[in-house]
């Protein structure tokens, strides 16, 4: 997980908070504080300055108002020692001027050169004109400081004979309060300081087991639930570590559950020898078993997230609502020319209570073998009642013209006779081939075997057919001079070398050579017979030993097979552990192997 920044902590955070509301704490009541301390002084400062005016108003008034003579003093000289005695550390000056706007005293010795002197001031004259006082703060333009202006009407006889205009140093109450503001200024860094401190110590009782929970959180999401989250205290925050503990245990439990019934489900599909397909509701493969990859001869990585349609290659004819709908099962054919290979898929949806679709379950099962046998078994009916119906046929007729009156024909009866007579045989020996093929199918038999040698038993059966062959076939024997043993059933074997020497005797040609041998391979006989016929085709080739099967029907049936020998030869070389198989070129001849587990001289012991 990613490392949180300091700046982004909760523990930054909250130690913030409590910075940012003692600051607007400390806003407010310094904002509320200053304002009512500055209000406070302001008016003090006025009132104090207005009741020292009201005294030096009466006397200015008295004076103006008072009869003067040569031994009494002058109006100035004692409005200047009225003002002189008004002059404090903060009156800055003070003047007395008449309804004329003259100067007539002023407090400040060096303006007293300005007495007499005519002043334009519009707020004077207001005054003289009102009656009513007026006072300002403006701002010094020598000294830059602030300044009270207070001006006030001198009143006799309901007539303002003068005004006295003060000029105070009401900057000493703003320089108070910037030490007031300094001392509340130093008296916040000091609070943040002490709550920066407090802050960070509380804000660690609440992000100490923040820390601990995430840490937590981390271990689970890696799959380790034995770590356990530390209880600071009862609190909300110690019942959230209580909660996530036996979250964790919960969790543990529930894991090892599923984990549980994963590995059931994990070997169940693996052991299975159908193919289980799973999708999600998109038709997105999300699950597939090895039987399925091996069925459908794909790599894992071929099919994860691929549709599902696409991989079955269903995409031509269905859609995966068409799939989710899907009742019945349906067949894949991956068949080719030579190999044939079907798969059936069965499709079951996977559904919520309410009836969400969440996905399609698919399961393959490989019927290629059902369908070769079903195959077989339909060409195997319609090839028997094709080979029982064809003499049936002949003898049918030859019967009805016997009946309608043929038999007393002297030249003609004993030809239909010996028709009907062959073609019973022929019945029997079809009916007898299929009770031997049904009961070797059926395990329904048994063999009387015993140790022979090969040589002498081999060589007997290659004399009877060349003391008894009709046509000018030439043998030719490739026999080892040593002799070998093996344990056979002679009269099956027998049967077995019958039926392949009588068919390369059919089809070899006047003049032709069969050739007769065995070579030894391992712990194996290598028995070959082969001939100069006409040969069997490629595609052919394999198709020989099944029952019923020839390459060239018309012509096998005139010489009175039955298309069961080479059948009943597999099943018989394959009962003694051995195999049989054919090489061939079409036009040179064909060559019929089988192999036998034969038996070591000095095991044998005596032989007779």
């Amino acid at each position: 997980m990613q490392k949180v920044k300091f700046f982004k902590s909760i523990h930054v955070k909250i130690v913030i908070i409590y910075i940012l509301l003692i600051l607007l704490a400390m806003q407010i009541i310094g904002l509320y504080f200053v304002k009512g301390l500055e209000d406070n002084l302001t008016d003090n400062f006025i009132d104090s300055i207005k009741n020292r005016v009201e005294l030096v108003k009466y006397n200015v008034s008295e004076e103006m108002q008072r009869e003067r003579d040569e031994t009494t003093v002058s109006t100035e000289s004692s409005l200047n020692e009225v003002l002189s005695g008004f002059a404090s550390n903060d009156i800055l000056d003070a003047r007395v001027l008449n309804d004329q706007y003259r100067i007539l005293a002023t407090a400040k010795n060096s303006s007293r050169n300005r007495v007499g002197q005519y002043i334009e001031n519009e707020a004077i004259e207001k005054v003289v004109k009102s009656g009513e006082e007026y006072d300002v703060i403006t701002l010094d333009e020598n000294t830059k400081k602030r300044v009270w202006v207070l001006i006030q009407p001198i009143i006799a006889n309901d007539k303002v004979i003068g005004v006295l205009y003060i000029e105070s140093n009401i900057e000493i109450v703003y320089d108070n309060m910037n030490q007031i503001n300094r001392i509340l200024a130093l008296g916040t860094g000091i609070a943040l300081a002490i709550t920066i401190v407090l802050g960070t110590l509380i804000a660690r009782t609440i992000t100490r087991p923040i820390s601990d929970m995430r840490e937590q959180a981390q271990a689970l999401a890696k799959r380790n639930f034995s770590r356990k989250v530390r209880v600071y205290g009862s609190d909300e925050i110690g019942q959230l570590a209580i909660a996530f503990n036996h979250l964790t245990n919960r969790l543990q439990e529930a894991h090892s559950t599923t984990e549980a019934e994963r590995r059931k489900l994990a070997t169940v599909l693996k052991n299975m020898t159908d193919g289980v397909i799973a999708t999600d509701r998109k038709g997105r493969i999300i699950l597939i078993n090895d039987p399925a990859l091996q069925l459908l001869q794909l790599e894992r990585n071929e099919t994860l997230n691929r549709p599902i349609i696409s991989v079955l290659g269903l995409d031509q004819d269905y859609d995966f609502e068409d799939l989710i709908h899907m009742k019945d099962s349906v067949n894949l054919n991956f068949s080719t020319h030579d190999t044939p290979y079907v798969l059936r898929a069965n499709f079951s949806v996977i559904q919520k209570e309410s009836g969400f679709v969440n996905g399609l379950i698919t399961v393959l099962h490989d019927i290629t073998e059902q369908e070769k046998i079903e195959m077989e078994r339909r060409e195997f009916v319609a090839n028997v009642s094709h080979e029982l119906r064809t003499p049936l046929t002949t003898m049918r007729s030859y019967l009805d013209a016997l009946a309608d009156g043929a038999w007393k024909d002297e030249n003609i009866a004993p030809t239909f006779l010996n028709v009907t007579q062959t073609e019973t045989e022929r019945m029997i020996r079809l009916v007898n081939d299929l009770l031997q093929l049904s009961k070797m199918d059926s395990q329904d038999y048994q063999f009387n075997k015993e140790v022979v040698e090969f040589n002498r038993f081999f060589e007997r059966i290659i004399d009877r057919f060349e003391m008894s062959k009709s046509q000018t076939v030439e043998f030719i024997r490739l026999l080892p001079e040593q002799t070998y043993f093996v344990e056979i059933d002679t009269d099956k074997l027998t049967q077995v070398i019958d039926n392949i020497i009588s068919n390369a005797m059919k089809y070899s040609p006047d003049g032709g050579y069969i050739r007769f041998g065995f070579t030894v391979q391992d712990t194996f006989l290598k028995v070959m017979i082969s001939d100069d016929g006409m040969g069997i085709p490629k595609e052919n080739l394999t198709r020989i030993f099944d029952r019923f099967y020839r390459v060239d029907r018309a012509r096998a049936r005139s010489m009175g097979g039955t298309g069961l020998g080479l059948a009943i030869a597999k099943e018989m070389i394959q009962a003694h552990g051995g195999q049989i198989w054919a090489e061939s070129e079409e036009g040179q001849g064909t060559t019929i192997f089988f192999t036998l587990p034969y038996e070591l001289e000095d095991e044998v012991g005596e032989w007779d």
